[in-house]
């Protein structure tokens, strides 16, 4: 089945990967089919096993092939023009991710695979998901969040492979990544708009810490101190924390929405008697009561740049860029 010539200049194990993808492309090979052993490919053409493991792992990299455990090797697709099959492991799903997945996506181009998995801030979920993906992908994207010690498990990957996306922390330094510095974005913009967040009695900001990056709370109480202004963290808003003269900074939309209803409830008036400022731009926050001041990164860059990095095998570590939209609930 596999055909290997010799003098040809073309490397002996992409020879065993063209002659299987040319036997699937003929229909010779069908999802399902088993294909010979590593040990019979290197005795019937007299080859190393190491350049025969190097054609499986690019077959099984981009899921054209993939083990069975005690059995050998099966094809798993059919579909040959892939040739990235990217791994994505997200916190979890919300309309500015989405975003950055199609833009990610289409910068890519036609010949990827992106699969998409999610850790809930779960470091159980995270580490399952990893070791249950080692070796299956050409490249590994992950976005820790806040999970603690989390280069316990990324150092199982392959480095070259690896990228971080949004939170990059110290112990994860070394690798490649496209990320957020939150301290620095929520510091520079919550100064830009200080003209208007003077007239606030109190800085109120909602954190829940088991999701949120660190860097949000740094530069809220550096700002706060800079400034003289009371200020003080809450985990989650009550209805009890609605007074007037307050200005609220939160970073999930569910939050927000509480506080709008919480709002109309009392008849305050926004931007008048409370402020708002919400993390994290969407077109609900362009036209709900007038419109909805953010700090947002431009998560449409984030997908496209990283895509970059990936096509051109860049090594770098790049910080997105953010800014600051001013609205009515200021």
């Amino acid at each position: 089945m596999i055909q290997i010539k010799k003098n040809t200049g073309i490397p002996k194990y992409k020879q065993i990967v063209n002659s299987i993808e040319e036997l699937i492309a003929s229909g010779t090979l069908k999802k399902g089919d088993q294909i010979p052993s590593i040990n019979k490919i290197k005795k019937d053409h007299t080859l190393s096993r190491d350049t025969v493991i190097m054609a499986f792992n690019e077959l099984k990299n981009r899921g054209i092939i993939q083990s069975v455990v005690g059995k050998g090797y099966y094809i798993s697709s059919e579909n040959i023009t892939i040739t990235k099959k990217v791994f994505l492991l997200f916190d979890e799903l919300n309309s500015f991710k989405e975003d950055l997945y199609n833009s990610f996506l289409e910068s890519l181009g036609d010949n990827a695979q992106v699969d998409i998995y999610f850790h809930h801030f779960n470091k159980t979920i995270f580490k399952k998901l990893i070791d249950n993906n080692l070796g299956a992908y050409n490249y590994y994207v992950i976005m820790p969040a806040n999970i603690s010690n989390t280069i316990e498990d990324i150092q199982k990957l392959p480095p070259e492979k690896v990228y971080i996306l949004d939170q990059i922390h110290n112990d994860l330094s070394q690798y490649p990544a496209v990320y957020q510095n939150f301290e620095k974005a929520l510091y520079n913009n919550l100064k830009k708009a200080h003209h208007l967040i003077k007239k606030y009695k109190k800085l109120i900001l909602i954190f829940p810490k088991d999701k949120q990056p660190q860097g949000i709370l740094k530069g809220f109480i550096r700002f706060c101190e800079e400034i003289n202004t009371p200020f003080e963290v809450i985990n989650a808003f009550k209805s009890s924390h609605l007074n007037k003269g307050e200005l609220f900074i939160m970073p999930d939309d569910k939050t927000l929405l509480q506080i709008i209803k919480k709002m109309k409830q009392k008849n305050f008036i926004l931007s008048k008697d409370i402020g708002i400022i919400s993390y994290n731009d969407t077109l609900l926050k362009e036209i709900v009561e007038g419109g909805i001041t953010t700090i947002s990164t431009d998560f449409n860059v984030m997908g496209s740049r990283l895509a970059k990095m990936i096509l051109n095998k860049e090594t770098l570590q790049i910080e997105n860029p953010n800014n600051l939209i001013l609205r009515n609930s200021l």
